[in-house]
């Protein structure tokens, strides 16, 4: 089976924004952390990025203009003051030619571990999940915080990369303690017991798609009955569970059709469904055209 390529920073930026400036703003080890003007790093993206994966988690806090980005199956835009966190693992694209700025900070998993934290900390922020809510939109007395808080991280950064590693380690645990405080759930009128099986559910999904693709295996993993599933799921997010495997299915498909030189019949294999045209139904079903249409588009879109 095919692994999905997992971009470290430096491989991403060869990849999507080749640059001798921006190699000058980017310091040693930035494999582990960084901070940078977003203007400084948006406007060397000249073509779209395809579907594509990161070894690392990423923030974008806006102080001007729009950025647009699609994470998950789910398509996102935030203005001025707003943020946008994107899970490391999880499946992402984003456009050319947003017109923005702010302040961008990727960081590893285990970017905090040492005497700052312990191993699993940033598994209790929700904002970090795949099922979380990845955009915040913070209040006004936050918000001012949250970019003091990055405007010293990016001081210290510039200045001396991560020569003084605890510094950096507590202002930025500082900024997460404070995106926390003003995190809002995805909107639901749903009971605790229903979320937490949802979250747990898309965790499954998130770990088991190219092997696992019918309810009723993800309700044994749960133990509970595919009917509780269906009704729970489609109750707090709006969706069948049936349409979250799907579409998670296709996400693994995309970003094997941008990364690969498969055929659409190996990568349908690769995704766990044997039968080619049902795949290239279900792809035609939920993005408006077949695999080999969209592997096309973005071939089109990086020859020009």
């Amino acid at each position: 089976m095919s692994e999905i390529r997992l971009y470290d920073t430096p491989a991403f930026k060869a990849r999507f924004m080749p640059s001798n400036e921006l190699d000058g703003l980017l310091k040693d080890d930035f494999r582990r952390f960084f901070v940078l003007r977003l203007e400084d790093m948006y406007r060397h993206v000249t073509r779209p990025v395809p579907a594509s994966r990161s070894t690392i988690h990423t923030c974008l806090y806006l102080t001007e203009g729009e950025a647009n980005m699609t994470i998950g199956s789910e398509r996102f835009t935030i203005h001025a003051h707003e943020l946008l966190f994107v899970p490391a693992g999880q499946v992402f694209s984003f456009r050319e030619n947003d017109v923005n700025r702010g302040y961008i900070c990727g960081f590893h998993p285990d970017f905090l571990v040492g005497r700052i934290a312990r191993n699993d900390l940033l598994n209790e922020f929700t904002f970090l999940r795949v099922w979380g809510n990845p955009k915040l939109q913070p209040e006004a007395e936050s918000a001012r915080f949250l970019r003091r808080l990055l405007n010293r991280l990016l001081t210290e950064y510039s200045r001396y990369g991560l020569q003084h590693l605890d510094l950096l380690q507590a202002y930025f645990l500082a900024f997460l303690c404070e995106v926390d405080l003003a995190y809002q759930p995805t909107v639901t009128e749903e009971p605790v017991a229903a979320v937490t099986i949802t979250n747990r559910f898309r965790e499954l999904l998130f770990a088991h798609i190219r092997t696992k693709h019918r309810v009723t295996e993800y309700a044994s993993l749960l133990h509970i009955t595919p009917n509780h599933l269906n009704k729970t799921v489609k109750a707090v997010t709006g969706k069948s569970p049936t349409q979250w495997i799907d579409e998670t299915v296709l996400l693994e498909a995309k970003v094997l059709l941008c990364q690969s030189e498969l055929s659409v019949s190996e990568i349908a294999a690769q995704v766990g469904l044997e039968d080619p045209s049902y795949f290239t139904r279900l792809f035609r079903k939920y993005e408006g055209q077949t695999p080999t249409e969209f592997r096309r588009m973005i071939e089109k879109a990086w020859k020009q």
